[in-house]
């Protein structure tokens, strides 16, 4: 299957390219992104096929309908990772928290959030592909705090693989950050930011649109790719586990077979809700998406009122910092879905150059047709948090946010929400204390992860637990206008 450019062709840029092109090379013509050409259709012939197989199997045919050009025995390897989960079997369980609510938990890999779903696999197929073809990549990542420890995880010491990570300084839980700057790989190089995500993220896309750059790479036969959900390498793994949603719900006799349900997500980048928008366009028996927002709410802006509007708005810095942005990637994706390339293309630049853009009501109603979304502020989550660890069930803040879409956005009360909960608790186990203890002191992670694992009976992870004996690494914290020619210094 080919992919194709949500803001139109330059002339310079093929076309159409194949799926290994996309990932290696993901910043396509006037700064925009690559989608595939054709969404492929996948019924309940495919579910009822997939009721019975493991996670790894339903993968490797969601990647196959793709018709990508990688080859069965390299999806394999790269699926076999999900080998180092939890529970190997079951990479991303599903639990019943209430008659009608269920939580997909997707922190049940190596960093203990749910980029590693995606980022496990997609590293290693690209490193499969730059060993290859005998070539040398620099890997950009830009974090607010689970791609960056996800894609160091996935590349570390990989053959023909450079890695550089950005992370807005003091914009990571500690543990976030302990899992970047102790992180030994010869290969990595973790860069903190005077600035915010967005400020990393932008700066991550101007690098990747940048020829100068890529002039300078090239002269010691250095390509450029990126592990941010700017790449569709990311997200063609972050659908697989929305038909895990619903068919861990079939399993668990939840639904009948075509029974449609919610799927609830907290967003900031857009990437995993757009995974569940292509999973609802594949034939995923879907009612709504729901979108989860904090105080950062403007995704709920977007898809109630049709506006995208940055301009006088500063980002806030809430007690769920992985959403903690004002520019989210994916959504280009979605418009360009609706709209078209022209019309994404007009959108997306007057979003860079004046800060806002505004749909029609055509183009809005279509996106309603999918999205619904709302946003809860820092002590809603403190108190949901609270609620369900009373009722038995111990959540992080992102997830916490979740609730809110779950109480006021349903408009059929009687079908299923499956939430998705991003990050495991060890990951920001000071918020989760201040919930516990109804209390607004400050805590230390290593303080906090020791109190909730007794008070709780809880057992830390062992990767959580060797962070804060392991040595500092990167210590570098800069600013955005020195970042390219730090980044050309680590690479000679």
């Amino acid at each position: 299957m080919s992919f194709i450019e949500t803001r139109g062709n330059d002339g310079v840029k093929p076309q159409e390219v194949e799926f290994s092109d996309a990932i290696l090379n993901p910043s396509s013509s006037f700064g925009g992104l690559y989608v595939p050409k054709v969404i492929p259709k996948l019924g309940e012939e495919f579910l009822t096929k997939h009721l019975h197989t493991s996670y790894k199997e339903l993968a490797f045919d969601i990647l196959k309908a793709f018709e990508i050009d990688i080859d069965d025995t390299t999806i394999n390897e790269a699926l076999a990772l999900y080998d180092n989960f939890d529970d190997s079997s079951n990479p991303s369980p599903v639990v019943k928290i209430k008659d009608d609510l269920f939580v997909n938990e997707q922190y049940h890999g190596p960093t203990r959030a749910f980029k590693d779903m995606a980022l496990q696999p997609f590293g290693y197929i690209l490193s499969s592909l730059a060993k290859k073809r005998g070539e040398e990549y620099l890997i950009l990542a830009a974090t607010s705090g689970d791609t960056g420890p996800a894609a160091l995880n996935t590349f570390k010491n990989k053959e023909g693989i450079k890695v550089v990570c950005l992370y807005p300084h003091g914009g990571t839980s500690d543990v976030q950050k302990l899992q970047m700057i102790t992180e030994d790989g010869e290969n990595l190089k973790v860069i903190g930011i005077n600035g915010n995500f967005d400020d990393a993220q932008n700066a991550l896309k101007n690098l990747l649109a940048s020829q100068s750059f890529k002039n300078e790479l090239k002269k010691d036969g250095i390509s450029l790719s990126a592990a941010n959900s700017v790449n569709f390498g990311r997200i063609i793994f972050q659908i697989v586990y929305h038909f895990q949603s619903y068919l861990e719900l079939l399993r668990q006799d939840e639904i009948k077979l075509g029974e449609k349900i919610y799927i609830n997500v907290p967003s900031g980048n857009f990437g995993n809700v757009l995974g569940a928008y292509y999973a609802q366009k594949m034939g995923l028996p879907v009612e709504k998406l729901l979108v989860s927002s904090n105080e950062n709410n403007i995704l709920t802006q977007w898809l109630t009122l049709g506006i995208y509007d940055i301009r006088g708005k500063v980002l806030k810095l809430t007690k769920s910092p992985a959403m903690d942005i004002l520019k989210s990637s994916n959504i280009e994706r979605v418009i360009y879905d609706i709209c078209g390339a022209v019309r994404t293309k007009e959108l997306m630049e007057d979003l860079n150059t004046k800060g806002h853009f505004e749909h029609t009501k055509e183009e809005l109603e279509v996106l309603q047709k999918y999205f619904s979304a709302t946003y809860s502020d820092d002590a809603y989550g403190l108190e949901t948090i609270k609620t369900f660890v009373d009722e038995g069930y111990l959540m992080d803040p992102h997830t916490a946010t979740c609730i809110k879409a779950y109480e006021e956005l349903r408009e059929n009360k009687n079908l299923k929400t499956v939430i998705y909960s991003t990050a495991e608790w060890t990951k920001f186990s000071p918020t989760v204390l201040n919930a516990l203890n109804e209390d607004n002191n400050k805590y230390s992670d290593r303080e906090a992860l020791e109190a909730i694992s007794k008070k709780l009976n809880l057992k830390i992870p062992a990767q959580i637990e060797e962070l804060f004996s392991s040595p500092i690494i990167h210590d570098s914290v800069i600013n955005i206008k020195d970042l390219e020619k730090k980044i050309i210094v680590f690479l000679k």
